[in-house]
């Protein structure tokens, strides 16, 4: 078996996976399903059935996960369920105004920084994990999140540099961020919403950072559900984005995240575009998948263009 090879890869603090035939993998547990677990094992990852997992010692004497009972693999180490990992309720909530919603969803739209440039980003739950663009973080490990929280009834900013890449999608534009500065409060998430519910001529609403004004709210109408890009489908709006937007949340009026801040068109005015929240919930799904590790980070892609029909030259036919 394949995974024989990597037995005892990792050092102290690795979680061990003890396998049904007496081996056993060390490493850093990224994701458990129910079906399988993902473990980073310092070169590579390995997806690891469960059929073939006796049992797992977490690192920090935590509860060992058994295989074969209804409830295995919901638990994913560290960071939560599919289920828990993120809010998304089944329907919007009952519209509000944009002043009320700002007030209340001050504390999970945070600032993105890195020593190239800044962006945009939002908290999806509790434990600090948080979405933003991928060109924000682009080839940066340095990374700070600037976080607002309430005190005595005011937003006070405040900076975390323990950030972790913990999944990216460099053709979504997506990347999926942790901070892990110790002591560090629960945080403030978001809801993710669904476009399906959205129509053409809805109010929605953008808070971000653009040119580094933190906090800056714009607000606008869904132009089109189904503009197409390079291939790709986003929601276009006329809430003004800019530079520093990218990465940031666009709100439905029920305050759920409906999409992804991500571009503009620069010559032109009321031309923004976001990346659909359906994205966002798959790219979170799978974000075993896209586990980043600074030891073998992914890049170096080469993708040839298709073939397309040859024309002839006129005078040619």
């Amino acid at each position: 078996m394949l995974l024989l090879a990597v037995c005892g890869v990792a050092g102290a603090g690795a979680d061990t996976i003890y396998l049904k035939d007496q081996a056993s993998v060390s490493g850093r547990i990224l994701a458990e399903k129910r079906d399988q677990v993902a473990v980073d094992v310092g070169y590579t990852v390995l997806v690891i059935p469960r059929s073939h997992i006796a049992r797992i010692a977490r690192s920090g004497g935590g509860p060992l996960a058994k295989e074969g009972g209804p409830d295995a693999g919901l638990e994913a180490v560290g960071e939560g369920t599919a289920a828990e990992f993120y809010s998304a309720p089944s329907r919007a909530a009952a519209p509000r105004s944009v002043r009320e919603l700002v007030n209340e969803l001050g504390e999970a739209v945070v600032q993105v920084r890195t020593p190239s440039g800044q962006g945009s980003g939002f908290l999806i739950n509790k434990e600090g994990f948080l979405i933003t663009n991928f060109h924000v973080i682009e080839g940066e490990t340095q990374i700070t999140v600037e976080v607002y929280h309430l005190q005595d009834g005011q937003l006070e900013p405040r900076r975390y540099k323990q950030v972790r890449i913990v999944a990216m999608n460099k053709f979504d534009d997506l990347a999926l961020l942790r901070i892990e500065d110790a002591d560090a409060p629960p945080f403030r998430p978001v809801a993710l919403g669904s476009t399906d519910a959205l129509a053409v001529g809805d109010r929605v609403f953008a808070i971000g950072s653009p040119l580094g004004l933190e906090r800056t709210v714009t607000e606008g109408i869904l132009s089109t559900k189904t503009r197409q890009m390079q291939g790709k489908l986003y929601l276009q709006t006329t809430a003004q984005i800019n530079p520093g937007n990218s990465g940031g949340p666009l709100f439905n009026l029920s305050g759920q995240v409906v999409g992804v801040t991500n571009m503009k068109i620069s010559f032109g005015e009321g031309l923004g575009f976001a990346i659909p929240v359906e994205a966002v919930r798959y790219f979170l799904d799978h974000r075993d998948a896209y586990a980043y590790s600074s030891e073998n980070p992914s890049s170096g892609y080469r993708y040839l263009e298709p073939p397309s029909r040859l024309r002839k030259p006129p005078g040619n036919e």
